[in-house]
């Protein structure tokens, strides 16, 4: 599977990436088993980067993804991971939260001052049980701007001048904030969730912002969480359910893409990676016909004229 370089770095990251928010049980209980299998999956398609994160099922998702990564080369793939969530073990802390159900008794505190940033990491690390991060991102920090412009970000770029780690950035679901810190400090990357997908495209001018600064995409909830995967009654748009107008909007989407014999999910992935800022896309998977089934739709090929009419949607 083709690469791209991030930024200015020497990271490395496929143009498919396996998100693993699904193997710390997202909304459903997957077992170890089935999440090493998926991880497997991906890497029989050819996926080598892998993203998690400490607030995906409380540790559970770097835990397993570190475990089933165990038998490959270190250096043959990529790892990202976040930080401004730190986690405490509790036993009386619930293991269903925030979307994340049957994971272990640890609270999440959010935490973006500098210490917070290397402590973070540190366990990370040791979840993973890995000896270095390829890719850390500053994790949702929408309430914490000054915390985690004046704090997280100084001491990701220090590491990053140390060569701990290969490159940083911001990881959120919406652009405005991601656009302040591509404006303001010296980010390697964003990850951008559901705000640049064929249902929403209120990030193109961050997207546009990024391709000027030399500043890398990582495309996230292309499917913004459901919807443009399977759009029918009770599906999901940004985890809760899509209202009646999107799910219009979805179908209309998924019509046009049939007349021409191409399956939504795959229209819906490429439409994120034409933009020139974006080096690669995120899909999740929580089974290994899930994972086959990203890399299907990844290797799709496109008819040009098929981006007009969903535009006009």
């Amino acid at each position: 599977m083709d690469r791209n370089t991030i930024g200015s770095t020497k990271v490395t990251v496929t143009r498919l990436g396996l998100g693993a928010a699904t193997l710390g049980n997202l909304f459903a209980e997957v077992s170890d088993d089935r999440a090493a299998a998926t991880v497997q999956a991906a890497w029989d398609t050819g996926v080598r980067w892998f993203d998690t994160a400490p607030h995906y099922g409380v540790g559970l998702s770097e835990t397993r993804l570190g475990h089933a990564l165990r038998t490959h080369p270190r250096a043959e793939y990529t790892i990202s991971t976040k930080v401004g969530r730190l986690l405490v073990d509790d036993e009386t802390a619930p293991t269903s939260a925030e979307g994340f159900v049957g994971t272990p008794s640890r609270r999440r505190v959010r935490d973006y001052s500098a210490d917070g940033v290397r402590r973070s990491l540190e366990s990370s690390l040791t979840r993973l049980g890995l000896d270095r991060i390829d890719i850390a991102l500053i994790h949702d920090p929408d309430a914490h701007w000054a915390q985690a412009v004046g704090e997280a970000y100084p001491a990701l770029a220090e590491l990053r001048d140390q060569g701990v780690i290969g490159a940083i950035g911001v990881g959120m679901n919406q652009s405005a904030m991601p656009a302040r810190f591509v404006a303001e400090t010296d980010l390697d990357c964003v990850m951008l969730a559901g705000r640049y997908t064929l249902l929403d495209r209120t990030g193109t001018d961050l997207l546009d912002l990024c391709a000027e600064r030399g500043v890398s995409v990582l495309g996230a909830g292309v499917y913004n969480s459901g919807l443009l995967a399977d759009p029918r009654p009770g599906a999901t748009y940004d985890y809760a359910p899509a209202d009646p107008a999107l799910l219009d909007r979805a179908l209309r989407l998924k019509a046009l893409c049939e007349q021409r014999g191409v399956p939504l999910r795959a229209a819906a992935l490429h439409f994120v990676t034409r933009h020139p800022a974006v080096a690669a896309v995120l899909v999740g998977a929580r089974d290994p016909q899930q994972a086959h089934d990203a890399a299907a739709m990844a290797a799709y090929d496109i008819p040009p004229d098929l981006w007009a009419r969903l535009d006009a949607v």
